[in-house]
């Protein structure tokens, strides 16, 4: 398994509808100082009745692969993470291959918020175990269509969105080590704690009473959670590679809240200005929200070839994780694999 994973290409999408907060204070009691004050959120984007988890993946999706100059059919593995499926079976994942016509394994996971961080580890061993080549990792979710409009302290958090990243795994040629060269994705930490379950989590279910419910928080308890569990976390991941806070060009958390984000920025003793944040934009995108914030930072000339990325986010389980990776290609691929 002498191979590199490399991140190459990155897509996303967003809705057409931006909602505003004052566009929510006309039927949720509520107001933009109020929501602004607590989440620094500002707007948000809501799908329409009849765009799906699976149409805006699929968006996302095409994004990614146009910047990877792919293929639908170059890709051998589909991981969409997503907590809101377009049906209890079969996968919103066989929906966007069908939908890109391509033959890839799909399937879907599901950790909340921290879904696109678990997909991203399970694609990247996957790929290291010789199914296949090429994946298109994605991150997408409608919580929109779960928010219960009554509670005036979560349902303003949330927004939809998809983002998607391409992994292309490389062989290395004799004589080159992956643990040498420290390009693409580095190093993956994945946490549980069942016994927070009850922190986060909706009040429906198949096999509970046949709805989707809604979402419930405790968000005092997430916060105090999120800001320890994500700073340990990161730090962990971060010493496996064998780099210091001080060689990361970005940080790309969760964008669940700006306050959660500043909390463990400053942990991190890591300077703010290298933190890429769009939860005033975007708000709380679930596992769309990773891929949606690096995205932008592509788009507006931030991140570049061969910066050092760092992932980190926290949902309901509860369930956590960071990443790191190095994004792009070596200037010297062809040499290095085969």
């Amino acid at each position: 398994m002498n191979n590199l994973v490399l991140m190459t290409g990155i897509g996303s999408y967003l809705p057409k509808n931006r909602v505003s907060n004052f566009d929510l204070s006309k039927f949720v009691d509520t107001s933009d100082e109020w929501i602004q004050q607590r989440s620094g959120i500002k707007f948000r984007h809501f799908v329409d009745k009849n765009e799906l988890t699976s149409d805006m993946a699929t968006k996302a999706s095409l994004k990614a692969l146009n910047f990877s100059n792919l293929d639908p059919m170059d890709i051998d593995l589909i991981i969409l993470a997503t907590t809101t499926p377009d049906n209890s079976f079969p996968s919103t994942a066989s929906k966007v291959q069908k939908n890109l016509n391509s033959k890839a394994i799909s399937f879907d996971i599901q950790a909340v918020c921290a879904g696109f961080v678990y997909a991203l580890s399970i694609a990247t061993s996957m790929l290291k175990n010789s199914f296949g080549k090429k994946c298109l990792v994605v991150g997408a979710d409608s919580m929109s269509k779960i928010l219960n409009w009554e509670d005036r302290t979560t349902s303003v958090l949330f927004g939809d969105g998809a983002g998607a990243v391409i992994l292309e795994k490389y062989d290395l040629k004799q004589g080159y080590n992956q643990n040498d060269i420290k390009w693409g994705v580095l190093s993956n930490s994945l946490h549980t704690d069942g016994s927070l379950y009850d922190l986060l989590y909706t009040d429906g279910g198949i096999s509970l009473n046949q709805t989707s419910g809604h979402i419930i928080m405790s968000g005092k308890d997430v916060f105090k959670h999120a800001v320890e569990k994500l700073s340990e976390s990161f730090l962990s991941t971060l010493k496996e590679t064998e780099f210091s806070i001080k060689d990361l060009d970005w940080l790309i958390p969760h964008q669940a809240n700006q306050r959660i984000i500043n909390s463990v920025t400053n942990r991190l003793n890591f300077d703010s200005e290298k933190v890429i944040s769009t939860v005033s934009q975007h708000g709380n995108t679930s596992a769309a929200s990773i891929p949606l914030a690096m995205d932008v930072g592509i788009k507006d000339n931030r991140i570049k070839n061969g910066n050092l990325l760092g992932f980190q986010a926290i949902g309901g389980g509860l369930t956590w994780g960071s990443s790191i990776v190095k994004f792009g290609r070596p200037d010297n691929l062809k040499e290095i694999c085969l």
